[in-house]
């Protein structure tokens, strides 16, 4: 008996012993867990302030063309409407010239666009 109690006594001092290397393992593993994440931390900081700079950059880029896009649009609109006036004003200064302007384009588009 002597013999079981002295393997029962080895056998938790061991595994007292495996519990501690264990737990020093696992305390080594979180310090440098926390070691390593201290150190990516400023780094990762820095590319996430680029991102979003650059996502800063694109909204005002972005921004300035929508802008651009509504004044274009404006101008030609503006355009549009004064080719239209000006075809009214001449179709109504002199309408038998506008007639045969429009018959001779509608005679030359259609020989040049009938099939050979």
């Amino acid at each position: 008996m002597v013999s079981a109690e002295k393997s029962m006594t080895e056998t938790n001092e061991m595994s007292g012993t495996v519990a501690r290397t264990v737990d020093q393992a696992t305390g080594s593993l979180h310090r440098a867990i926390d070691k390593a994440s201290g150190a990516a931390r400023p780094a990762v900081d820095r590319i996430a302030a680029g991102v979003h700079e650059t996502v800063d950059n694109i909204a005002v880029s972005a921004t300035r063309a929508a802008e651009t896009l509504d004044v274009k649009s404006g101008q030609v609109r503006d355009a549009q409407a004064r080719f239209t006036e000006n075809c009214r004003v001449r179709i109504q200064e002199d309408p038998l010239a506008s007639l045969g302007i429009a018959a001779a384009v509608g005679f030359l588009l259609g020989y040049l666009l009938r099939p050979r």
